[in-house]
């Protein structure tokens, strides 16, 4: 299935690497490999995950402190979020 981001998701991605490598070369790097694989899992089998709210699903990152909230539509998948769990938990909701 195919995969989107809202643009706003895609800066939120874009900033956790770099955050990440600034902390030590290629840990940005292995946040981009770990998302990466779990977006391959969302497209492959997009209902594994638990709801969150009526319409969004959060699947969590195993090495690092993040979740990627996604809606399934029709043709395709919606990443929300690229989100930092420790941090202002429903703070993407006006998003959908």
């Amino acid at each position: 299935m195919k995969i989107s981001f809202l643009e706003i998701a895609q800066h939120e991605l874009d900033e956790a690497i770099a955050y990440y490598n600034s902390q030590r070369t290629g840990l940005g790097d292995e946040f981009l490999l770990e998302i990466l694989r779990l977006l391959d899992k969302i497209g492959e089998f997009p209902e594994a995950w638990h709801p969150i709210s009526q319409n969004v699903r959060r699947c969590r990152l195993r090495q690092f402190p993040y979740g990627i909230l996604y809606q399934v539509r029709e043709s395709h998948i919606l990443i929300i979020a690229v989100a930092h769990l420790h941090r202002k938990p429903y703070y993407w909701q006006d998003r959908i």
